[in-house]
């Protein structure tokens, strides 16, 4: 029979309730038990909704209150020196994503820690908190072992659980060396790690576990031939050591390649792989498997909120079956749902109001669901399920037909591009003499990236103004005087370029969304991103254009409030994108031009404002960039024009800005130096400067601010450690060309933090001035 499986849930709650309950905990309105028992309470609901959807293999082990990375690094000890003093515990995880900084007491010396580095998972706007590795690295397991104690209590429910564990290969794969083990190859810390992991699967199998997910997503990345030989060894001694196990390796987010070579003899039970990013690579995989190991299909796509076309996916799992029979077929998504919101049921509103497009989405709940579905209908026929999947046929087919998603002077105005909307009008050093001489800053001008605190003061006036309690005359009054105060609060602080402080923007992609056609939003349709930040993405499902401006009237409000320069602060197409549910009935691409081109009309009606400073971010174009390095070049032709088509309208005198963010920028070096921004900002503060080694070995022209603090973190840095970041920075950036800044906006943190942060920002450019 073929088996209905998922790789793992949402664990955010349908309601954000991990979110609320960690912020509580964090907040001290409520203790580490009562965090504690919200967890379990969820994890039951979450295994009892999916074993209610007809899923016979259930992941457990796939929560998390902050990184499911960052929880294996507690797992095997891998805790840096700088956090062992801390008591195990939640404080102690915590402060490792977080960082801690707590003032002396009487009883206790001050502490004062930086947080470990975050990257985005693969490509995905998912955050990951990096494990560091020593040269003297030891591992064992910690005494809570999460995984098992996560199978045991969906074992005392009755919910027999399939638990999840991030594969040892891929666990170092992801981490990186710590400062004072330069040299440390990670790979050969793999005969200390396997007996740990040894331990943890005899610590399942103990507690009646039969089926094991050990997800290997590096997998799908290009591998060298010693390191596909290391998972051949490694599998082939983790299943020799817990013979009673059966493990399934998942790979997902593309295709595993040649890497599958390994899998015939390696001893696992089975793969899952993913046929929604990847269909094309079926054939090859069965060629390579064994005549008794089990494929699992990844056939609903885990990372978007469409509807899956059941009969197309049908047509792929009834292959799989005819050349592996049903005994052998798992169907799952195509990677954890932990990307995709929770359930369609909190959607109300938008059933209501659209109930057109509500019909076409499916979150985790449904998608759970369609699982089901397909495999009732490869074991029990069509007929089985007939009135699902004509439903779904009519679903399919009404989106496919809809006259909402096409808009022909969108489509023909991306027909017309000429080459000369892809360049400025001169070289960045004519440029740059120009802007200079136009408008003068001093040396290491200070900036931030955009946002100040989103206070509940904001918070709650845009609640009342969603709900009609307030006008619109009243709310954009109270947004003026937020403005105000910001621009105040800068100049107090004595930057040099100015930001308004997005007060009206709850976030930097949905306040675009929601000024463009071709956008809709959900109303609970949250997913992770970091620790316990949710975001909301928009949702593209039809040709994007701009019908108003869409900034100007704050941008303007701000600049006339000040005689120093006031940056406008536009979020670029391929952020957009990116950090959107994107519509899979046409090339992303095209989406990404559609969207550049509604950027650009605001570029340009910013410049002919006065606004003479102008940042459009991409923080997201290294995430989407392909996990092979033959994809590449196609995304960043397409990816990069879309930006240049945005930025490229203006005059020279015209400071283009743009921002990015967790990249490691050696992969995509040539695409930024082709964007030809003007002013490039970057984070930087956790990199230990690697990413300016880049930069200098590649060679950069343009001016850059390197962030010199982490907004991430509640932890105020201090002058002289900001001092020393921006010190090591000039060995590789003219001063001429080095802008000091935070590493990304400032919406997450508080106006105290913020204040004493930046005031110890712009003494560096201060000292750094009289250096000079």
């Amino acid at each position: 029979m073929v088996q209905a499986t998922n790789l793992g849930f949402p664990r955010i709650g349908g309601q954000r309730e991990t979110k609320k309950q960690v912020e509580s905990y964090w907040a001290g309105k409520i203790t580490e038990q009562a965090l504690d028992e919200g967890a379990v309470k969820l994890r039951a609901e979450n295994w009892k909704l999916q074993k209610a959807q007809g899923l016979s293999q259930i992941p457990s082990g796939d929560f998390s209150f902050y990184d499911h990375v960052l929880d294996h690094s507690v797992m095997f000890n891998v805790i840096p020196q700088r956090f062992r003093h801390l008591a195990d515990g939640h404080e102690r995880t915590f402060a490792i994503g977080r960082g801690i900084q707590k003032p002396a007491t009487e009883t206790q010396e001050k502490v004062d820690i930086e947080a470990q580095e975050m990257k985005k998972w693969f490509d995905t706007n998912y955050h990951y908190i990096v494990p560091e590795f020593e040269n003297e690295q030891t591992f064992h397991l910690d005494a809570q072992v999460k995984t098992v104690q996560e199978f045991k209590e969906a074992k005392a429910l009755g919910i027999h659980t399939r638990p999840v564990v991030l594969g040892p290969l891929t666990f170092l794969l992801l981490g990186k060396t710590a400062k004072n083990s330069p040299g440390l190859e990670v790979l050969t810390l793999l005969p200390k790690l396997l007996p740990v992991y040894e331990e943890l699967f005899a610590k399942l199998a103990e507690a009646g576990a039969d089926w094991i997910q050990v997800d290997e997503p590096c997998l799908a990345l290009d591998l060298t031939p010693a390191v596909v030989e290391h998972y051949r060894s490694v599998y082939t001694r983790l299943t020799a050591a817990a013979p009673s196990i059966k493990f399934l390796i998942a790979t997902y987010f593309g295709r595993i390649g040649d890497n599958v070579s390994f899998i015939k003899d390696s001893g696992v039970a089975g793969l899952h792989i993913d046929l929604v990013r990847s269909p094309e690579q079926l054939e090859s995989v069965v060629a390579n498997l064994n005549k008794t190991q089990v494929l699992s299909l990844g056939l609903i796509d885990g990372r978007n909120i469409w509807k899956t076309n059941l009969a197309n996916a049908l047509k792929i799992a009834k292959t799989a079956v005819e050349a592996l029979g049903s005994e052998r077929i798992f169907v799952a998504p195509s990677c954890s749902l932990l990307h995709t919101p929770v359930t369609l049921r909190f959607e109300k509103r938008l059933a209501s109001k659209n109930p057109e497009l509500f019909d076409w989405l499916a979150y985790s709940e449904e998608k759970c669901k369609e699982v089901h579905i397909i495999a009732q209908a490869l074991n029990h026929g069509v007929e089985s399920v007939q009135a699902e999947l004509a439903d779904n046929a009519r679903s399919i087919e009404a989106r496919r037909t809809s006259s909402h998603t096409t808009n022909s002077a969108v489509r023909e105005r991306l027909e017309a591009i000429v080459p000369d909307q892809l360049r400025r009008r001169s070289a960045f050093p004519e440029r740059q003499a120009k802007q200079h001489e136009a408008h003068p800053l001093p040396a290491f001008p200070t900036t931030t990236i955009g946002s100040f605190p989103q206070t509940k003061e904001i918070r709650l006036a845009r609640s009342k103004f969603t709900k009609g309690e307030i006008d619109a005359a009243a709310y954009n009054d109270f947004i003026k005087q937020e403005i105000a105060y910001c621009v105040k609060e800068q100049e107090k602080l004595n930057l040099d370029v100015l930001v308004h402080g997005e007060a009206e923007r709850n976030d930097m992609v949905a306040y675009f969304g929601e000024r463009l056609e071709g956008y809709i939003f959900s109303e609970n349709g949250w997913i992770a991103s970091y620790g316990s930040r949710c975001v909301r993405p928009p949702i593209i499902f039809g040709d994007v254009h701009r019908v108003n401006p869409m900034t100007i009237t704050e941008t303007v409000y701000a600049q006339s409030l000040t005689s120093k320069f006031m940056k406008g602060m536009l979020t670029g197409p391929v952020t957009c994108l990116q950090w959107s549910f994107v519509r899979d009935d046409i090339p992303r691409s095209v989406v990404c031009t559609q969207l550049a081109f509604a950027i650009r009309d605001e570029v340009v009606d910013l410049e002919k404002a006065g606004i003479v400073h102008i940042q459009v971010d991409e923080p997201a174009i290294r995430e989407g960039l392909p996990l092979r390095a033959v994809d590449f070049d196609f995304y960043l032709q397409w990816a990069v024009d879309a930006f240049l088509l945005s930025t490229t309208g203006v005059q020279d005198t015209t400071v283009i800005h743009t921002h990015m963010c967790y990249s490691d920028f050696q992969d995509i070096f040539q695409a930024i130096r082709r964007m030809d921004a003007d002013v490039l900002t970057i984070e930087n503060s956790k990199s230990d400067m690697r990413i300016l080694g880049a930069f200098s070995t590649h060679g950069y022209n343009a001016e850059i601010g390197p962030g010199v603090f982490d907004i991430h973190s509640p932890r105020v840095p201090s002058t002289s450690e900001m001092k020393e970041r921006a010190d090591a920075m000039l060995k590789y950036i003219p001063r001429r060309n080095l802008w000091i800044n935070p590493d990304c906006g400032l919406k997450t943190r508080g106006w105290k933090e913020v204040r004493e942060s930046l005031t110890n920002m712009v003494a560096v450019a201060e000292a750094l001035r009289a250096s000079t």
